[in-house]
């Protein structure tokens, strides 16, 4: 176990904490669930950083960042339809989970056939996940009602990441492509 591991499994621990805070009946709770969300995103960062900077990168590591990651990603998208019951935050969780699981797929697959450098993480998937962040923390600052500018503001980011979703899933499909083609020897 090291701190790179450790700043992960915080992640994973923060997320009833997470859930918690955001459905306090404090005009306050709203916040700090945001500051709960956008701790664990910089842990996010963090540990891989470490993690390469101090040479301690761990086969559970590489397991456990994308599941921390894509679960504390899902538990705010599920919170947030939940709250605002509407498809401007609606369709770009679909979007967003369901591009998850393709993808999550596709690189298993991927790995099974020994061409999972084929659908590496890019620079297009760092900038769908910081407009996605900054989205959900706006987002989740801010209670659904009334409307105000932070959330027509959250809605617009989130919508601009679900197109970043949407582009990047193409591009890691077109990148597996020749590998899933019918004809394809694999």
């Amino acid at each position: 176990m090291n701190i790179p591991n450790m700043l992960t499994l915080m992640r994973v621990a923060l997320i009833p904490i997470f859930i918690l805070l955001y459905y306090l009946p404090f005009h306050w709770s709203y916040l700090a669930a945001a500051i709960v969300f956008t701790l664990a995103s910089v842990t996010d960062w963090l540990d891989g950083y470490l993690a390469r900077r101090w040479q301690q990168s761990t086969p559970f590591g590489a397991f456990l960042d994308p599941v921390a990651d894509k679960l504390m990603v899902a538990v705010a998208l599920v919170l947030l339809v939940q709250s605002h019951g509407n498809f401007w935050v609606t369709a770009p969780a679909v979007v967003i989970i369901g591009r998850e699981i393709v993808i999550s797929a596709l690189r298993e697959w991927m790995a099974e056939i020994g061409a999972r450098a084929q659908v590496a993480v890019s620079r297009l998937g760092k900038y769908k996940t910081a407009a996605q962040m900054v989205a959900l923390v706006v987002l989740l600052a801010n209670p659904a009602e009334p409307v105000t500018f932070w959330v027509g503001l959250g809605y617009v980011l989130l919508a601009v990441s679900a197109v970043l979703t949407l582009w990047s899933m193409v591009k890691y499909l077109m990148a597996a492509w020749p590998h899933l083609r019918p004809e394809s020897p694999e």
